[in-house]
């Protein structure tokens, strides 16, 4: 689930969590990283907990149609289908995958009073009243609105709150996270046994052999990594420059003279779009000029050495 772009965020964190307390080592700040690392596939993990409670609650729903003295035809129509169906049922009895939510804890942050108000509020919607209503349906309806329940629960600003309190990175990695259920709700039913929320884990490639290793090259590499980047600032002192900025800077030298199978291009096209995300509206700019009198310079003395066609630039 996590990109490489994903890992600079975090790495970037980490020192700028460092610049701020002096205190904090070099093993602390990386057990800090791995345990951000695995707060963004516990929200994964939480959030299509979430989404499953959210389509269960049409059961209860149904309970309390069918106790009224008089339900109306509009009632008695109404089925619990979106919690029912054999798509969301596949995860509500994927048993592998309720063991972990449990060993995550995560059933007990679920707030009961927020999936009634999320599901209340979908349940104002015409798509919803539509499906609920059909004679007959196909796998391919269940997916239709599943992706539709998704979609207006990440629109949902109350959605959004519930999310960030418990899960404050729910900020950086929201589109991972929506990128990754709704390659989840795609790939329903899944298979009994099947350990499909694996996919979406942290990989050792990702997150320790270019993650890990990247965050402890700037901190290890620090005091050379600014005399590289120094001469390069000309009428900018190190000092002036935004503390965000430089550890950007750090990690783009440590990434083009360390990474050999990573390409300039992509080096410097990466730290920039974090830039533009993390810092001020100027960094971009400042970023990419002197990320690029590094690539001449360093290419000049032959200190960027790069494996395969194409990867220098």
């Amino acid at each position: 689930m996590l990109s490489r772009r994903n890992v600079r965020i975090k790495a970037m964190q980490m020192l700028y969590s460092m610049s701020q307390d002096k205190e904090l080592g070099l093993e602390d700040v990386v057990r800090r990283y791995h345990a951000n690392v695995q707060r963004s596939y516990d929200l994964y993990l939480f959030t299509l907990l979430s989404l499953t409670r959210v389509a269960e609650y049409a059961i209860q729903d149904k309970a309390k149609k069918m106790s009224k003295l008089l339900p109306t035809e509009s009632d008695k129509k109404f089925t619990a289908i979106l919690g029912e169906n054999e798509l969301m049922q596949s995860l509500v009895r994927h048993e592998d995958f309720q063991r972990l939510l449990r060993q995550r804890k995560m059933p007990a942050r679920i707030e009961l009073d927020n999936i009634r108000l999320f599901y209340q509020d979908f349940a104002k919607t015409e798509e919803y009243r539509t499906y609920s209503r059909k004679d007959s349906y196909t796998p391919e309806d269940h997916k239709e609105i599943l992706l539709l329940l998704f979609k207006h629960l990440v629109n949902n600003e109350p959605f959004n709150d519930f999310l960030e309190d418990h899960f404050p990175n729910w900020v950086d990695d929201e589109s991972l996270v929506v990128g990754a259920i709704k390659k989840t709700i795609k790939s329903l039913p899944v298979t009994a046994g099947a350990p499909f929320y694996e996919e979406h884990a942290p990989n050792d490639e990702t997150v320790q052999d270019f993650g890990e290793r990247l965050l402890r090259s700037v901190i290890e590499d620090d005091e050379e990594l600014l005399s590289i980047i120094e001469p390069t600032l000309r009428n900018w002192d190190a000092d002036r420059v935004a503390t965000v900025d430089m550890i950007l800077l750090k990690m783009a030298l440590s990434e083009l003279l360390s990474f050999p199978s990573i390409p300039t291009k992509v080096t410097l096209n990466e730290f920039v779009e974090v830039s533009k995300l993390y810092s001020t509206d100027k960094s971009k700019d400042f970023i990419n000029g002197i990320l690029d009198r590094l690539m001449k310079q360093l290419d000049k003395e032959g200190k960027i050495n790069k494996q395969g066609r194409g990867l220098k630039e």
